[in-house]
């Protein structure tokens, strides 16, 4: 049996995963991170976008939307903490696609007075999540 560690990833609403893993794979602020048993502790900003966790022995492997948070790796525990975070099955792609197109919108000055701090988040969390979505389709 390959060495494993704890992984929780919680949102603001609910816990969406608990259990072992072999490795976990995040896209961290300044790029994507990889974490086995026995990685250095650290904690780091996540982007919007994927979080995959290898499941322990012949645990299906799970890919999971989160919308940026915080990644805290200890000596035996992963935690993953978001504002939101959908397994990637729940991802309402009409949705997202509607989000992506209102976003555009605005940042192309169709919409008024816009506040391009939120409206840039936005856009970055559909797009993460329609990636997933195609990705998924492969």
């Amino acid at each position: 049996m390959a060495a494993t560690f704890r992984v929780d990833i919680v949102s603001a609403e609910e816990e969406i995963f608990s259990g072992d893993a072999e490795m976990i794979v995040a896209s961290a602020e300044l790029g994507e991170v990889g974490i086995a048993p026995g990685h250095t502790p650290f904690i780091t900003r996540i982007k919007p976008g994927e979080i995959r966790v290898k499941g322990a022995g012949d645990a299906e492997d799970l890919a999971v939307y989160v919308s940026g948070g915080i990644l805290e790796v200890q000596p035996y525990v992963v935690t993953v903490l978001s504002d939101t975070a959908l397994r990637a099955e729940d991802i309402d792609e009409q949705a997202a696609e509607k989000a992506k197109s209102e976003a555009e919108a605005a940042l192309a000055g169709k919409a008024g007075e816009v506040d391009y701090a939120a409206v840039q988040r936005q856009l970055a969390e559909a797009s993460a999540q329609l990636q997933l979505i195609k990705k998924l389709r492969k």
